[in-house]
């Protein structure tokens, strides 16, 4: 047994490492999803503050968009300044908050265990949360508010824990704690930074005498930051303002609305952590109380107090656990060390092998799935599937001799095997899976970006339809509504294009009016078999003019 043995012998090469597994986990194979709605949302106001300079009084397709602050929105309209209409550019963004997050996180636990290897562990088990993939390599905000906030509560912790009065830290942690809100509200507040609070309090009772004055100075640079575009659309639009923070707050209370258990399956946000993370839980409770290590404790009581506080919000969603795993990948972490520091039970040994062995088991189906579901279909080449033969059963091969090798369990070959097994799936599988559910004929709208002569013209659309904001944001236009019984309102327009999910010959049959078809676009990326295929998302589009 490798016990006090490290995962990687060389603390100055951490950061390489974090940021190599970032790179596979948050950047790698980013183009292969087109943007989902709430992407779409979020680029679409991005890419109207470019064209209408709308930075403080933000707009989706026209309409006043208060109800979430704007710097993740302001980052992404200074991305669409330099890199226009490049989705890959502006999810490139947020895998570099999804970075400074599992950053923040290594800063953390290397900083209350001492030791840098612990704060590796938890910060690549982290980086390899499928949750946490997920929100990194997508344009969306959520990453944005815990990533400042983590880095707020790590400033947090170095003005608490070090000597002096500690300004410098306190105000950094104020200002995170600003963006953070800047982000996303008061969600990080809530759903991270308070847990924290009840955590670290309860466990470390840190002391604030000597230091009360700059803990005042965070908390006011903390509201200054976060209050005063707030404060700014409160002089413009206080009716809209009080009308947008009444729907939020009844979103909370009446949307999405899931019984008090719905986070019962919250593993499964840790992907192949998922029975590492429910064998640390029970650890915790049968280790005893005598060697629990002060960190360890903090971690527990802080996962604790978050799934307590998600789940007391009536409005439930999956990717609001993502506050979740940062202590759920700490506790994971600190198993790890433990079952490090030696195992010192038959017990430990055979849950051990058992997680283990199914992600082994897993790696060895992987090249027979994709050879039944892809190569059989000629959707995946020879040569790609016997690499990633290779490589997924030589990983396997690996984990199976770390488990029951001359040596016994090599605790950190295991963890090194594992981490080995996510960069495989990222590397190789992305594309081959992604094919299972991309709709392979998709004749987006965003082709009429490259019509200029389209540019200059306005964009309708059928007033008895709905328009989907992802027709919006791949156009790049307003799509403004109009009435197509209203031959005055029709006329007055023209020329203009219009979308419509009807024939528009016969939508516009009879009038004095020259129709120019464009085309028909299909702008859903599932299957037309899938269940959520959209027929909103299909449009025909022509230009209307007068004879």
């Amino acid at each position: 047994m490798d016990k006090n043995q490290p995962i990687f012998s060389q603390a100055s090469i951490h950061y390489g490492i974090l940021i190599a597994i970032c790179f596979f986990s948050f950047f790698i194979h980013n183009r292969m999803i087109p943007a989902d709605i709430m992407e779409a949302r979020n680029l679409a106001t991005a890419q109207e503050m470019v064209h209408y300079g709308n930075y403080l009084l933000p707009t989706m397709n026209g309409e006043l968009r208060l109800e979430k602050p704007p710097l993740p929105t302001w980052i992404a309209a200074g991305i669409e300044h330099v890199a226009a209409g490049n989705l890959v550019a502006q999810r490139c963004a947020t895998g570099m908050m999804g970075f400074l997050m599992v950053l923040f996180l290594y800063l953390i636990v290397s900083r209350l265990s001492r030791n840098r290897n612990t704060g590796l562990i938890a910060a690549l088990i982290l980086a390899t949360c499928i949750n946490v993939i997920l929100m990194a390599r997508t344009a969306t905000w959520d990453i944005y508010t815990h990533a400042f906030m983590l880095g707020a509560i790590y400033f947090l912790i170095l003005a608490l824990e070090e000597k002096g009065v500690q300004w410098k830290n306190f105000i950094l942690s104020g200002v995170l704690m600003g963006l953070s809100f800047l982000s996303k509200g008061p969600v990080s507040f809530y759903a991270l930074f308070l847990p924290f609070l009840i955590g670290y309090i309860t466990v470390y009772r840190p002391s604030v005498r000597k230091k009360v004055w700059p803990l005042i100075s965070m908390i006011v640079v903390c509201l200054l930051v976060s209050f005063w575009w707030v404060l700014y659309v409160w002089a413009f639009h206080s009716d809209l303002l009080i009308s947008v923070g009444q729907k939020e707050s009844s979103s909370w209370l009446n949307h999405n609305v899931r019984p008090w258990y719905y986070y019962w399956q919250f593993p499964a946000e840790a992907g192949m952590w998922t029975l590492f993370w429910v064998t640390s839980i029970v650890y915790f409770f049968v280790d005893k109380k005598e060697t629990r290590p002060k960190e360890s404790i903090f971690s527990f009581i802080w996962f604790l107090a978050s799934l307590i506080l998600l789940s007391a919000i009536p409005e439930k969603k999956t990717r609001y656990l993502l506050p979740l795993l940062i202590p759920g990948a700490m506790m994971i972490g600190f198993y790890f060390r433990r079952m490090l520091e030696g195992m010192k039970s038959k017990v430990d040994r055979s849950v051990f092998r058992i997680n283990t062995i199914i992600i082994a088991m897993i790696l060895i189906a992987l090249p027979i799935a994709l050879y039944i579901l892809f190569y059989k279909e000629k959707q995946l080449s020879l040569f790609l599937l016997i690499i990633i033969g290779i490589c997924a059963w030589g990983v396997s091969f690996y984990l199976f001799r770390s488990l029951f090798g001359k040596k016994g369990i090599q605790v950190a070959s295991v963890f090194k095997g594992l981490i080995l097994a996510m960069v495989v799936v990222k590397a190789f599988c992305l594309i081959p899976i992604g094919k299972m559910f991309i709709n392979e004929e998709r004749h987006s709208i965003r082709l009429l970006r490259d019509h200029t002569e389209l540019q200059s013209l306005p964009f309708y659309h059928n007033r008895e339809e709905p328009l989907r904001i992802e027709l919006v944001y791949e156009a790049n236009q307003r799509i403004t509504e109009i009435d197509l019984s209203d031959k005055e309102a029709i006329y007055k327009a023209t020329p203009f294009v219009l979308l419509s999910g009807q024939p528009i010959d016969s939508l516009l049959a009879g009038r004095d009016l020259i129709i120019e078809p464009v085309g028909t676009f299909d702008n859903n990326w599932r299957k037309k078999d899938h269940k959520r295929y959209n027929p909103e998302l299909v449009k025909e589009v022509a230009i209307i003019r007068k004879k």
